[in-house]
C-alpha cells in the first residue's frame, strides 16, 4: 500500500515512517502529493576549475598527471581552491594508475610493468603502523610471512628507498644505545655515519623522510649529543609513564 492510501486510511505519518524506514518529512511530501513527485532532472553544475580547464587539458595533453604539480601551477594563476577538487577532476582522466593507489606495487623488476589486476587476488596489505613497525625491524630478525609482506613493498622503488632509510637510521640509533655500548658495540663517531644518512634522507623522493631529517638537522646538536653521549631519559620517561598511569587509575 502506498503512503497515500496509508494516509488516507486514517494512519499517522509518524506511524506511517515507521513502517517505511521514510523520514518523516518525506512521508508527508509523498502523502499531501496527488501524483508521484517527478524528479528534476540536475545537469552538471559550474565548478571553481572551469575558468582553468584550457591549462589543465593542455598540460594532460602534454603528460602531466602529477595532481600536485598542477594545483601549483594553478594556484600561480590564482585559483583560490584547494588540491581535493583538482584530484577529483584528474582521476577520471588518467591514463595511468597513481602509484601511492591501493595495491599499485607494480615496479617488479627493471622495465616490467604490472597492472593493478594482477594483484587483484594478493591478500591485503597490513596497516600502516603495522607496516612501520616491520620496517625498522632488521632483515635477520623477521618471519617468513613478514619478510614476504616487506618484500612486496620493496617492488616499488622509492618505497623500496624509504625501508633501507629506515633500517639504516633504526640501526645507528641501536648502536648508539646504552644497551649497545656495553656490548661493546658502539661505533667509533656515529656522527660519520649520521651526516652520511642525512645526506641520503634529503636526496630521498620521499617528501616525509626528506623533512624528517630537516627536522633532525634543525636540532642537530641534541641529535648528535644522544648519539654519543652515554646518558640515557628512560629513567625520566619510565616515572612519567608510571605517574600517568596511577592518575588515570585513581
Amino acid at each position: 500500500m502506498s503512503i497515500r492510501r496509508r494516509h488516507l486510511a486514517g494512519k499517522a505519518l509518524l506511524g506511517i515512517a515507521r513502517e517505511t524506514g521514510l523520514a518523516l518529512k518525506t512521508v508527508r511530501k509523498y502523502a499531501r502529493a496527488e501524483a508521484f513527485p517527478a524528479r528534476t532532472p540536475h545537469g552538471p553544475g559550474s565548478s571553481i576549475l572551469d575558468p582553468y580547464l584550457s591549462h589543465l587539458e593542455r598540460r594532460l595533453a602534454e603528460g602531466c598527471e602529477n595532481g600536485l604539480a598542477l594545483w601549483r601551477e594553478l594556484r600561480g594563476q590564482a585559483f583560490p581552491g584547494g588540491t581535493r577538487q583538482l584530484h577529483r577532476w584528474l582521476i577520471e582522466r588518467r591514463t595511468a594508475s597513481a602509484k601511492t593507489g591501493p595495491h599499485v606495487w607494480r615496479v617488479k623488476e627493471a622495465g616490467e610493468v604490472r597492472s593493478p589486476a594482477a594483484y587483484s587476488a594478493a591478500p591485503a596489505l597490513p596497516t600502516v603502523p603495522q607496516l612501520a613497525w616491520l620496517f625498522v625491524q632488521p632483515a635477520a630478525a623477521l618471519g617468513a610471512a613478514d619478510a614476504a609482506t616487506t618484500a612486496r613493498v620493496e617492488q616499488d622503488r622509492e618505497a623500496a628507498a624509504v625501508v633501507r632509510l629506515a633500517r639504516r637510521f633504526t640501526a645507528l640509533v641501536r648502536a648508539c644505545g646504552v644497551a649497545g655500548r656495553r656490548d661493546g658495540r658502539d661505533p667509533a663517531d656515529p656522527t660519520v655515519e649520521l651526516d652520511a644518512w642525512l645526506a641520503d634522507a634529503r636526496a630521498c623522493s620521499a617528501p616525509a623522510i626528506a623533512t624528517f631529517a630537516t627536522g633532525l638537522e634543525t636540532d642537530g646538536a641534541a641529535v648528535r649529543a644522544a648519539l654519543t653521549e652515554p646518558w640515557s631519559s628512560g629513567q625520566a620517561e619510565g616515572q612519567i609513564n608510571r605517574i600517568k598511569l596511577l592518575k588515570r587509575q585513581s
